[in-house]
């Protein structure tokens, strides 16, 4: 039907524009009641007394609930990124004897409404005894400092090390060695709508259902059915549809146990809707990484090695995602490049924060904007221009598919790709000589404007399975059953268009059905960019094995050889002779058990398919911005912008345009604005979008967008490689660059706020200017 690869509008919005989306703000349940969380003022605090006793005492209160009534607490698991030593740092999901962070959960108010419920939290009175907190990353390892968990100490949760080549001899062998420290800083995925939860008890039927849980349902209810000590079968997951997730939604917290717990223990539905100051202090933060690195390189430009040391920030505790920002930051941070000799060492290090996650190309935003400020440093050191360095430096596109090394955590072999080819696109497309020339004349003319590149490679489908069922029914609907999630990116689109070509049946024939564990009898979710991968290839398979039966079951009605028929418009028409032919419906009709069984034919017009695969492919791409900086003010302004990505095979440009642009607005806002910054004794600073700053339409530039589909990958048969995070990966470098272009300094943080770009101006850190962190070998 041509629906691959076409411009296809999002299935799913027109119930949006028309106001009828389910969310979890909309879940009404007869008797329900609602909760509010007493959270920790504290960032370092030993719990000594909670008193309930007046605020249960308040009309309209349900009950209250803290640790004590929770005699058989556990720690919520890690789910991923296990690197040994994590687990003695996991958290249990309400505070027990200790606080470590502002936002720990300390007691549950369940309600009639939830105003009722936020006056009681003002009536309980705990008893704290303060505790040393911990800031500072680096402080934070100190031996003879305060420590956040006793099982853990100098505050290094864990500690690996990636080593490949000779990384020693290539200092030895180096003309230049380059040293410097590089910072992001703590921000968040901050989505849209805030988190929220519906927990409901049937005690007669002893079935706990929750609409809420995203992104992983199976995987969730997996985690509850442990910490319940409830089977999975009397557990049902609902996604409701969802306002942005990001990496930080859907994840197991504290409250994806305390309000089933509640619900169970007072029989009584109950609804808990995270509010923005909860959400800027309470949901999952990232990316703050220090990193100390050394790059020898040739006199050529030519880069012999790389070794860095990474101190990721992990707050207080490890949660689901244990160390991935730490593990995808040290596997991704050559990128591109064939760079041999490689030593990363990654601590990871705890402090009295909110617990970091991931946040949408974890690890790799970070590590692309150390590695493409590092390239520019060399590009300056050498004189070159930084396009010249990129191109001396790239793994060649015969050279896939590439080895990197072995890590331990990461699974580290290019699929495939031809590096040089999307660059020399992407510098055409913005015609980067001209644009050079047009930097030069207007700094001349006393005009701060610079161009920066960012170059990028992504992780994505990760495995190590997906499901699908793909199910006619006798309207002659063809039904999909998914394992995989929707957090707003489009599934129901693209799964569609991949069935509905495969089937030859017209798109809104295809329904798909996901995120409801009682339908959908296995699932991984959406995370990792592994939709369009492992759930599209899911679904392709489902649906070739259901045409394979349609074809059986049409060609022993009809009376005819299966290569006499095909398939047009959901009916199966033999060859030549096109009045004779069976719709889709009537082939259903077929396999009805009464009709089946008596031909010789299994039951039911459905198939299962897992599709299976631990082996990742690696997306990549290119980011261009065009800056101009007020050198009075400090004011950076992107005047222009592009992203070109090699997705292998776009399924709809539209909605890859799509991610590309909501994940340009995030790395703007990450590279300029957004900011969670904490004081002296842990209290976060930044708990309203008056102090944590978002982008706006105003600091979105005119912007390009450009999914190429250069080389498919060999490892999936749709040959696609994901795309929702080739929009955000490299937008903090190449920002970063093209103010260091317009202004002529060094940038070695983020983000670049106004008053750290005229301190830079201050101190005159011109290019040409010898540093100490520059030393010629």
């Amino acid at each position: 039907m041509g629906y691959v690869g076409a411009r296809i509008k999002r299935v799913e919005d027109l119930r949006f524009l028309r106001g009828i989306g389910k969310f979890v703000g909309d879940i009404r349940r007869v008797g329900m009641t609602h909760a509010a969380i007493l959270r920790s003022p504290y960032a370092h605090a030993r719990v000594v007394k909670i008193d309930t006793a007046s605020a249960a005492k308040t009309s309209g209160v349900i009950g209250i609930l803290t640790a004590t009534d929770m005699p058989d607490l556990q720690t919520i698991p890690m789910r991923i990124g296990s690197v040994p030593g994590l687990e003695r740092s996991l958290q249990y999901p309400i505070a027990t004897d200790r606080v470590r962070y502002v936002g720990d959960p300390v007691a549950v108010v369940v309600a009639v409404d939830r105003y009722v419920a936020d006056d009681a939290l003002e009536l309980i009175e705990v008893e704290y005894e303060s505790l040393p907190p911990v800031v500072d990353t680096r402080a934070a390892m100190r031996l003879d400092g305060p420590r956040l968990h006793d099982a853990v100490p100098s505050n290094v949760a864990a500690k690996f090390k990636v080593d490949v080549g000779n990384i020693d001899r290539a200092m030895a062998e180096a003309d230049l060695v380059i040293e410097e420290e590089f910072f992001t800083q703590r921000h968040g995925a901050v989505p849209l709508e805030t988190r929220g939860l519906v927990a409901e008890f049937d005690e007669g039927r002893e079935i706990l259902t929750m609409w809420g849980p995203t992104k992983m349902t199976h995987v969730n209810r997996g985690i509850l059915s442990n910490l319940l000590d409830l089977p999975e079968s009397s557990i049902h997951f609902i996604e409701p549809d969802v306002g942005g997730g990001f990496g930080a939604r859907g994840e197991f917290y504290p409250e994806d146990f305390l309000v089933p717990f509640a619900a169970i223990y007072f029989r009584r539905p109950v609804c808990w809707i995270e509010d923005r100051s909860e959400n800027l202090k309470a949901t999952n933060q990232s990316r703050e990484q220090q990193h100390r690195i050394k790059v020898a390189v040739k006199q050529d430009g030519t880069i012999l090695g790389l070794e860095d040391q990474i101190l990721f920030d992990m707050g207080a505790y490890t949660r689901t995602h244990g160390g991935i920002p730490g593990i995808a930051a040290s596997a991704m941070l050559r990128g591109p490049y064939g760079i041999k000799n490689y030593r990363c060492t990654v601590f990871c290090v705890l402090t009295n924060k909110t617990p970091a996650g991931t946040y949408r190309s974890p690890g790799r935003y970070e590590a692309n904007f150390v590695r493409e400020r590092a390239i520019d440093l060399i590009a300056h050191r050498l004189k070159l221009d930084p396009a010249e360095v990129r191109r001396r430096n790239f793994i060649p596109p015969q050279a896939m598919p590439y080895d990197q090394g072995s890590h331990p955590f990461h699974y580290m072999v290019y699929d495939s790709g031809d590096y040089p080819g999307l660059f020399e696109k992407a510098l055409a497309r913005v015609n980067y000589p001209g644009i050079k020339r047009e930097c030069e004349s207007a700094r001349q003319q006393g005009r701060a404007l610079g161009v920066g590149l960012g170059y990028f490679v992504e992780t994505s489908g990760l495995g190590p399975w997906e499901y699908a069922r793909v199910e006619i029914d006798t309207k002659g609907r063809v039904i999909l059953y998914s394992g995989c999630a929707s957090v707003g990116q489009g599934v129901d689109t693209v799964l569609s268009q991949i069935v509905a070509d495969e089937l030859s049946v017209r798109l809104e024939n295809v329904r798909v059905v996901r995120g409801d564990t009682a339908r959908v009898p296995y699932g991984l979710g959406s995370n990792a960019s592994r939709t369009t991968v492992m759930a599209g290839n899911a679904a392709l398979g489902a649906a070739q094995k259901v045409k394979r039966k349609v074809l059986d079951r049409a060609a022993a009605h009809l009376e005819i050889g299966l290569d006499d028929l095909f398939i047009e418009d959901g009916r199966v028409i033999v060859r030549g002779s096109l009045q004779r032919s069976i719709s889709f419906a009537e082939v259903a009709r077929l396999s009805d058990p009464g009709i089946a069984l008596k031909s010789g034919f299994s039951p039911g017009l459905s198939e299962e398919n897992f599709f299976a695969s631990d082996r990742r492919p690696f997306p990549y791409g290119v980011h261009v911005a065009v800056v101009e900086v007020d050198r009075e003010t400090g004011m950076a302004r992107l005047l222009k912008y592009l992203v070109a990505e090699d997705v292998g095979r776009a399924v709809n440009p539209m909605l890859i345009e799509g991610q590309m642009a909501g994940g340009l607005a995030q790395g703007i806002g990450g590279a300029l604005l957004e900011e969670f910054v904490y004081d002296f004794d842990g209290t976060p600073l930044a708990t309203t979008f008056m102090d944590y700053l978002l982008p706006t339409a105003m600091e979105i530039p005119p912007a390009d967008f450009l999914p190429l589909e250069l080389v498919p990958s060999p490892l999936n048969p749709l040959g696609v490689k994901g795309a929702g995070e080739g929009g955000i990966a490299a937008a903090g470098g190449a920002i970063a660059n093209a103010v260091c272009d317009a202004l002529g300094v060094e940038v070695k943080r983020l983000p670049l706020k106004p008053e750290y770009l005229l301190n830079l101006l201050q101190k005159g850190r011109e290019f040409q200017s010898k540093t100490p962190e520059c030393i010629v070998v």
